[in-house]
């Protein structure tokens, strides 16, 4: 198994953000296997979905309904309603395992692999790259 860890910057600020890139430039030339993504942290969640046509401000949307930011939660540290945060890798798992043929991710059409993180309190993240070799 190949590993390598990437740092990125989510800001302040809810975020999905599109980590493809960082993804297929992992899995360039490497051959077929699976690319696993992991993120190693209890607040942040790794989602396949498209982006770009709304459906990243939708799923932003759809988690505030669900796990709305206020006074609610029972892990209360950080900044208010940082609780639902810890709650949201139940929905959003912090891993998502993709097939790659030769080099390239076997993603659909619309299909981007993303980041999602509510926590406001940390700003950057890391993320697990591993490839298994098929």
């Amino acid at each position: 198994m190949e590993t390598t860890t990437v740092t990125l910057t989510t800001g302040r600020t809810e975020r999905v953000l599109d980590i493809t890139g960082e993804a297929s430039r992992f899995c360039a030339g490497r051959g077929d296997g699976l690319l696993h993504v992991f993120v190693p942290h209890a607040t942040a969640g790794i989602a396949i979905l498209e982006t770009g046509a709304g459906s990243d401000d939708d799923l932003l949307a759809a988690l505030a309904d669900l796990l709305p930011a206020d006074d609610r939660w029972r892990h209360r540290h950080g900044s208010p309603g940082h609780g639902r945060s810890h709650v949201m890798p139940a929905l959003i798992p912090p891993y998502a395992t993709v097939p790659v043929q030769a080099g390239r991710l076997l993603l659909g059409t619309w299909q981007s692999i993303c980041l999602v993180d509510l926590n406001l309190d940390n700003p950057e993240r890391e993320v697990r790259l591993s490839f298994l070799t098929g």
